[in-house]
């Protein structure tokens, strides 16, 4: 049985790297810089293996004080309940 974010209703396996990746993400109420994730250690292949599964989005944000383009990411719903039980 598929839930509504079309990933099998079975628990999610995470590893500890991850797992801490997702727990930073969820006190961050708009996201992390991928800049500021990688400062914290993160490689690019934890956080893009979080988006390939659907625990997390990335996207991109202009700074308004020079209108850059900065890449951010998020926790989804379904990483959220991957950190709470």
């Amino acid at each position: 049985m598929a839930m509504d974010d079309g990933v099998p209703s079975r628990k999610r396996r995470v590893n500890p790297e991850q797992r801490r990746a997702l727990q930073l993400l969820a006190c961050s109420p708009f996201g992390a810089a991928k800049v500021i994730m990688l400062t914290h250690g993160f490689t690019r292949r934890t956080l893009a293996g979080l988006v390939r599964a659907g625990l997390a989005m990335a996207g991109h944000e202009t700074v308004k004080t020079d209108r850059r383009l900065v890449g951010r990411i998020r926790i989804t719903e379904a990483g959220r309940r991957v950190i709470e039980g």
